[in-house]
């Protein structure tokens, strides 16, 4: 996608590995949102950490920062003591000669910027990115932003040209060394600081140019001494000359460090050269801000990544050395999801929201373990611990980094679920501490539920028996304690199948009564647990589970559908509701004597989300098809706004004026609006959107579906929002990873690798799709009544595959002929091992 003039107003494209955080580029060039250490840090800068270049030809030098005009307020920045009415921060370097043209085509995980001026005798190209390889969690995980630039000399003559990039050392106790590889030279900014403090960091930049200079510091003075001294060298020193200090010699106690690598090279007229750098950080020691008591003390661990490199040397040394293969990669990843066979803001919708895992929401714990905020404030993480009401809507990495997904699942069955079978829904860190530390905690039905359903989830997508039976006990108890009387809550104390007691979810409240919303999440972990206890041969529970699946799947298409959409069933009248718990009056409204914070007859968007995770994991599914059909169509008809000018919305504004969206809960009858509704009612939430949109697409609303998709893409156009940050409750927000899910429900891949099965339906019956399953990843492509999956990951073991061909006259693997069966379009051909490519004709 390509974003030019205003459009680049709000980019801020990051890049960084799982975990690890990240640095923003701008939409301009710029680097932006240093958010490195252990927690964000919106709307920053690293002191003058930029690139920039400078042009020698016979009679003239040019030098010019590699950015674009700024995108910030002329007035300045809101700052509680120096900000608006002081102009432009002065760190924008928005004063310093840069270029007029700068085009952004950004296609996660790779930026790629243009950079030209007609008194500049080159145009400038950049790529960025940071390795995201299915699978390979550990490439993935990289602490470091790679940058590989391209000048091509556009003049008529021979021009030298010297490629500089800076960065502030942010430590204190400032110590820079220079690096000298044999793939790269650069210098490491370090700190005199106890390595296992958390004020501790270090930071590497390298660069693999042939001719290289570099200044371990700028000038150390007061004001702009630094800035002006280095801008007076990069001009007119003929290569950069070093300077070195003493620690605190001549140190001015406000002013940061920087220092600056650069590479030098000549190129003839009209001919080009690539230069890498690449910056890696370390900030090894994560500490706990956010519910540390002070009787604890101080609270740390090691960041993952700490535990795989020693310092930011390493790691960036590590980058640079393998920098063919990681691109490599990288790009094999992204061609295949864009060249699927998906309209182009799906597939933007995709890989924009797979950034999300390469932000400050994530990190991983020092054992590998993934773990996650909500989002991100601008300085504090936003809703700790992978909350799993959240997390349900994020499919990123429950296919491409399963073994983290995986570790979710482990954590929390580890560490937040008690002897009862309840669990916490957040996690903290370290995980020990969660059920110590969580008094007075109530568990939430959707997402102790979903915890049920993704186990299943885990377990067929790996074909993992052992995974299974390691955890199968505990996955039960979190399912029986839907209706043990040990529940305060009493979601099935009478265990018929029906949530009838206080059942707190994912918009921060609690329903009284039962909902087609919550009540499809139980029904689905009940018809997920049945299917995990046949397997065990756990009869007595496998036909526990049926029976109550059943009886409430019936009572549920037969009471909660109005004949337009399903709905939440109670009388809002009836104070006795809350008598029954503990707390409860909060939820009363003296005024109107109404229950307050419920659907009720409401039409809310997530009304049959459990068919739309059945979908995804070839589930049975919980609502009958005619009136899923007939509730889609209302879904459609009432919560999706052509513009939201006529909404009246109380709550957060992620959708205004003239832009679409589809609301959380609409009320189409005006009699029966609760006089306090259903929290958020008003608002549209990104995640929630690309799940409803999903299941639309999956049942045949192709068209509503997919304006739904680009509604939300519109709004995220470069000028009003960043591309690479759906909000929610802050930044970069898990549930936006819903979108994910599109790809698999437009192939309409399924899976059950404890079968070694898997099977395509695609909507598009011609085209290409990528796939991720078990192990390894790849594409399929259909084309004439034949089918080619080609494995760009590891080897792929498969008994059998469901295809929509009608005809087959030969199936081969890696270029041999096997034999295969077909019954009822499943084509069969025994345990067979796919290292390149299976074709069906």
């Amino acid at each position: 996608m390509i974003y030019e003039k205003q459009k680049t107003k709000q980019i801020s494209f990051p890049l960084g590995g799982i975990g690890t955080g990240s640095i923003g580029l701008g939409g301009n060039g710029e680097l932006i949102d240093w958010e490195i250490f252990n927690r964000p840090n919106k709307n920053s800068r690293n002191g003058y950490s930029h690139f920039a270049i400078k042009a020698t030809r016979k009679n003239a030098t040019t030098v010019k920062v590699l950015h674009g005009d700024t995108n910030e307020n002329l007035t300045g920045m809101i700052d509680k003591y120096y900000g608006f009415g002081h102009g432009v921060r002065t760190n924008s370097l928005a004063g310093l000669p840069h270029f007029k043209n700068v085009i952004f085509d950004g296609t996660f995980p790779f930026a790629n910027l243009t950079f030209s001026d007609d008194d500049f005798p080159a145009t400038v190209k950049l790529c960025a990115f940071n390795p995201f390889i299915p699978h390979d969690d550990f490439n993935s995980s990289i602490p470091s932003a790679l940058f590989e630039w391209e000048v091509q000399n556009t003049a008529n003559e021979e021009i030298e040209f010297a490629l500089a990039f800076t960065v502030c050392n942010p430590a204190t106790l400032e110590k820079h060394e220079k690096v000298c590889l044999k793939n790269g030279c650069g210098v490491k900014l370090g700190s005199n600081v106890d390595k296992k403090n958390t004020k501790y960091s270090d930071l590497c930049i390298l660069t693999d140019g042939d001719d290289c200079a570099v200044q371990q510091y700028w000038y150390r003075g007061s004001w702009q001494d630094g800035i002006t001294t280095y801008w007076k060298n990069l001009s007119s020193q003929t290569r950069l000359i070093d300077r070195i200090y003493e620690e605190d010699e001549q140190k001015d106690p406000t002013k940061r460090d920087h220092a600056t690598i650069a590479s030098y090279f000549t190129i003839k007229p009209h001919e080009s050269k690539k230069v890498k750098f690449v910056l890696a950080w370390n900030v090894p020691n994560a500490y706990n801000y956010w519910d540390r008591k002070e009787t604890e003390g101080e609270i740390t661990w090691r960041n993952y990544y700490a535990t795989q490199f020693d310092s930011s040397v390493d790691s960036a040394s590590y980058s640079l050395e393998n920098y063919a293969t990681l691109y490599e990669k990288t790009a094999l990843f992204s061609s295949a999801l864009q060249s699927s066979t998906l309209p182009n803001f799906v597939k933007e919708a995709i890989s924009a929201n797979m950034s999300i895992i390469k932000t400050p929401t994530v990190l991983r714990y020092e054992d590998g373990s993934f773990w996650a905020w909500e989002g991100c404030n601008e300085t504090y993480g936003s809703c700790f611990g992978t909350c799993q009401h959240v997390w349900n809507y994020a499919y990123v990495m429950p296919y491409l980094f399963p073994k983290l997904e995986r570790s979710i699942r482990e954590m929390t069955m580890n560490h937040a679920l008690d002897d009862n079978g309840g669990t916490i829904f957040r996690i903290t860190l370290p995980p020990q501490r969660t059920l110590s530390n969580s008094a007075n905690y109530r568990s939430c039905v959707d997402g102790q539920m979903g915890e049920v359903i993704k186990c299943y989830r885990e377990w067929i997508f790996s074909g993992d028996d052992t995974w299974l039976k390691t955890y199968s006990e505990k996955i039960f108890s979190m399912l029986e304690y839907a209706w043990s009387d040990k529940n305060k809550d009493k979601w099935d104390l009478d265990c018929d199948g029906v949530l009838e007691g206080r059942q707190h979810h994912t918009l921060d409240l609690e329903l009284f009564g039962p909902s087609s919303w919550l009540q499809g999440f139980y029904l689905l972990a009940l018809n997920c647990g049945a299917k995990m206890a046949k397997y065990l041969g756990e009869n007595d529970r496998y036909e526990k589970y049926t029976a109550l699946y059943e009886k409430g799947k019936k009572w549920t298409n037969e009471n909660l559908f109005n004949g337009e959409y399903f709905y939440h069933k109670i009388d809002l009248k009836d104070k006795s509701i809350l008598d029954r718990y503990e707390n409860a009056q909060y939820y009363w409204n003296n005024e109107t004597k109404e229950i307050k914070y419920q659907v009720s007859e409401g039409c809310i968007i997530d009304q049959m989300l459990a068919d739309w995770h059945a979908i995804l994991i070839g589930a049975d599914g919980v609502f009958d098809k005619d009136k899923k059909l007939r509730a889609l169509e209302s879904l459609y008809k009432y919560n999706f706004k052509e513009s939201m000018r006529t909404v009246a919305n109380m709550w957060r504004n992620f959708a205004l004026n003239d832009e679409s969206a589809t609301i959380i809960c609409s009320y189409p009858n005006e009699d029966k609006i609760p006089s306090i509704p259903i929290s958020y009612c008003d608002e549209a939430m990104t995640g929630f959107e690309y799940a409803l949109a999903g299941l639309m697409i999956a049942n045949g609303f192709v068209t509503e579906g997919e304006k739904m998709v680009k509604a939300i893409r519109d709004r995220y156009d470069g000028e009003k929002r960043n591309p690479w940050n759906e909000i929610e409750c802050g930044s970069n927000y898990a549930r936006a990873m819903a979108s994910f899910a599109l790809l698999p429900i437009y192939s309409g891949f399924t899976f059950d690798m404890t079968k070694k099965h898997i099977g395509f339906n695609p909507i598009y019956k011609e085209g290409k799709y990528l796939f991720s399953v078990a192990e390894s990843w790849g594409q399929v492509q259909f084309n004439d009544n034949s089918l080619t999956l080609s494995c760009y990951g590891n080897p792929l073991t498969l008994c059998s595959i469901n295809a929509p061909i009608t005809k087959i006259n030969s199936v081969t693997v890696d270029g041999k002929r096997i034999d295969f069966t077909v019954t009822n379009g499943k084509i069969s051909f025994g345990d067979t091992t796919i290292f390149k490519e299976l074709k069906i004709v």
